[in-house]
């Protein structure tokens, strides 16, 4: 079975650790992109027009002679009007139901009952995860890493074991071109290295702060942390721990 190295926290080789057998799967980018797509696409809020869009103060007129509110030899068309002004028997009207009419409801708008939801079978997800492992470029720090409890702590392990590049390049951040600006999503930001830990602890916390990173227990593991956009490769950082946890419930087989 495949070996790897476990680092100190502070820095230089501890021990060899045996790899479980997720870090030895094919590599599969077309599941890979599938379950990061199901996982974008379940994220969406559903939304659509209000039903009564362009209903509102409506009627039908009438082409009777002798009919209330008649547009009988007015030369309009029968669409249905809103009543603005009346005057003796001379109404004003302006077309507010139709779509070709100013304040009339939206064509083919969108539906807040469209589903949105995109599956995907279990056994695909699984081995896309493990695919995601395999591909990704991975650091083994030793356990000691998981109680760390500030953020210089927890970047100053990551700097002494040569990630100190990976959280520079994290830094970067840019001004995004275009609408999403004005959107709520102002700002582009590098992608950092993903943190495994194989339970709640402290350092989980504390690398949060860091930006561009990711950090996450080992059994919420999930194709999307592991390969961004779908693109797999990510520098991932494991705690010991975690990869004991991994190996011994054996998870996501």
């Amino acid at each position: 079975m495949k070996k790897a190295q476990v680092l100190r926290v502070s820095g230089g080789k501890t021990s060899d650790i045996e790899l479980p057998i997720q870090f030895v799967e094919p590599l599969r980018i077309d599941l890979i992109q599938r379950a990061v797509r199901a996982l974008q696409f379940n994220r969406r809020q559903p939304y659509g027009h209000d039903l009564m869009a362009g209903k509102r103060q409506g009627y039908a007129t009438s082409k009777l002679r002798n009919s209330y509110r008649t547009t009988y030899g007015k030369g309009i068309s029968r669409v249905r009007r809103k009543h603005l002004r009346s005057q003796g028997k001379q109404f004003t009207w302006v077309g507010a139901f139709v779509a070709s009419a100013i304040g009339g409801m939206k064509v083919f708008a969108p539906r807040a009952e469209k589903n949105l939801i995109v599956k995907i079978n279990n056994k695909e997800r699984r081995k896309a995860i493990r695919s995601a492992i395999a591909a990704s470029k991975y650091t083994i720090i030793d356990a000691k890493i998981e109680v760390l409890k500030k953020t210089a702590e927890v970047k100053k392990s990551m700097e002494s074991n040569n990630l100190g590049k990976e959280l520079e390049r994290a830094k970067i951040k840019k001004v995004r071109a275009g609408k999403g600006t004005r959107r709520g999503r102002k700002y582009k930001t590098k992608v950092g290295p993903l943190l495994v830990f194989s339970k709640v602890c402290p350092a989980l916390i504390a690398a949060e702060n860091i930006q561009g990173i990711d950090a996450v227990i080992v059994n919420n593991l999930n194709a999307e942390l592991l390969a961004p956009g779908g693109q797999p490769g990510r520098s991932t950082v494991w705690s010991s721990d975690a990869i004991k946890r991994l190996k011994e419930e054996n998870l996501f087989n």
